[in-house]
């Protein structure tokens, strides 16, 4: 009204005489009844509860894994895993319990199984088969008499493992899990434990030691139904294509973060890295890409940060570092033309963009996750009208360094929930679930 008003005003400032203003008024009205409203949003707000308790800690692990759903297909059941401590890396012989929490049942805990590799950070990379999402999942696994890492595929309604994924050359464990459930990523977590603690299972076995840039070590691709595995990639050939721009590369030792496959499942975004261990080398830590058929290998001079996620399509969502110019920003990151093709919200609604971060399976609502003074706060962001939100912040205790508590938000198949991990006031690790509300 107020824009229409001044419009009039600009137009013919006779309207505005001392007898006219009122009929200037009712002019405004009536073309305002004429004029399409302005989008209206639907705000909600977050609401935050306990999902665990007791004396042991529970959680579900981190955000290493794109589209990484707790929840089985119907809903009822939440993965997670209970531990005895959280303020150390396990032993290998130190079992996590893996249960189920029976949302139509109190939250009650069903345990079915053990795991023998772990750690505080990752859990034991979860995910539920996505050809059979109602009562099948994933989670590794280690046998302790040989150290061998290897993935399981469980089923609840038959309460056993249905599938175990051992390969005695090359034991490897899950990385991640097509949307498409077609295959999953094998890692060697042994390597990964021993150049860079917290993204592996302590003391497992690694077989390509004694090589900094292995040809028989890289990114595995496991077929789901029939259990063949492939190279997808090697160190040996991330080094060659390291070299191409750096000749004079020297390191200690290449290892993989986060494979993170897009929601098409034909790309998977990841980092190669070195220099963690603290043997003095350049650290590296360079972004690439490849295709799903083991083509297209590239490597990304922009680095969106440690913690990307996929959007829709071939694009991730990141930070873009603005090196004190301004606020960093969230944006969008196109893999294959290599550019920044976008944003998300506003520096003020996400302070911290290389947070964790996570998109709902919807792909309308964002999240991210930050630390603030001892406490993950959560600022959700709805594509579709701008509505946003922030949480109250979640205590995650003093933890730091490999045993630190990331915010590490996954959202729920109904696109309303999300579970992320904090404190209990008995000074446990338990898990909690943010929930949004549509306020009329």
């Amino acid at each position: 009204m107020n824009y229409l008003i001044n419009i009039l005003k600009n137009i013919e400032g006779s309207f505005f005489s001392e007898k006219g203003l009122l009929y200037s008024f009712f002019i405004a009205f009536y073309l305002a009844s004429y004029l399409p409203s302005p989008a209206q949003s639907d705000p909600f707000e977050l609401s935050i509860e306990q999902l665990t308790k007791g004396k042991k800690h529970h959680f579900f692990g981190y955000i290493g894994q794109c589209q990484t759903i707790p929840w089985n297909e119907s809903g009822r059941y939440i993965l997670g895993l209970e531990i005895e401590t959280i303020d150390r890396m396990p032993l290998p012989e130190e079992s996590a319990t893996v249960i189920l929490i029976d949302t139509q049942n109190k939250n009650k805990l069903i345990r079915l199984d053990k795991s023998h590799a772990w750690n505080p950070q990752q859990g034991t990379m979860f995910y539920w088969n996505p050809l059979a999402p109602e009562n099948q999942f994933f989670f590794n696994d280690r046998d302790l008499t040989t150290g061998k890492v290897f993935t399981v595929l469980y089923d609840i309604n038959q309460r056993k493992r249905v599938k175990e994924y051992r390969y005695e050359d090359s034991p490897i464990g899950n990385g991640g899990v097509a949307a498409d459930g077609s295959a999953w990523l094998g890692l060697n977590y042994g390597r990964l434990a021993r150049l860079r603690l917290v993204t592996g299972y302590p003391e497992a076995l690694d077989w390509s030691k004694d090589e900094l840039a292995p040809k028989n070590d890289g990114i595995f691709l496991v077929d789901v139904k029939t259990g063949n595995k492939k190279l997808l990639v090697s160190y040996y050939q991330m080094e060659e294509k390291l070299k191409e721009t750096n000749p004079k590369l020297e390191h200690s030792g290449l290892f993989i973060n986060h494979t993170l496959w897009n929601r098409d499942a034909n790309r998977i975004y990841f980092f190669i890295r070195a220099g963690w261990n603290g043997q003095g080398k350049e650290r590296i830590n360079v972004p690439a890409s490849i295709h799903a058929d083991g083509t297209g290998l590239q490597l990304h001079e922009t680095h969106i940060g440690g913690h990307p996620e996929w959007d829709l399509g071939n694009v991730l969502i990141g930070i873009k570092y603005n090196d004190g110019k301004g606020p960093d920003e969230q944006i969008r990151y196109n893999v294959d033309s290599k550019e920044i093709i976008g944003s998300l919200g506003t520096p003020e609604m996400f302070p911290k963009p290389e947070g964790d971060i996570s998109l709902s399976p919807n792909g309308d609502l964002f999240v991210n996750g930050y630390s603030d003074n001892n406490k993950n706060y959560y600022a959700v962001y709805r594509r579709s009208d701008g509505a946003f939100a922030r949480s109250e912040g979640i205590d995650k205790g003093l933890y730091s360094g490999d045993i630190r508590i990331d915010p590490a938000p996954r959202w729920n198949r109904s696109n309303d929930a999300i579970l992320v991990p904090g404190i209990d006031k008995n000074g446990t690790r338990q898990m909690f679930l943010i929930r949004l509300k549509e306020l009329q």
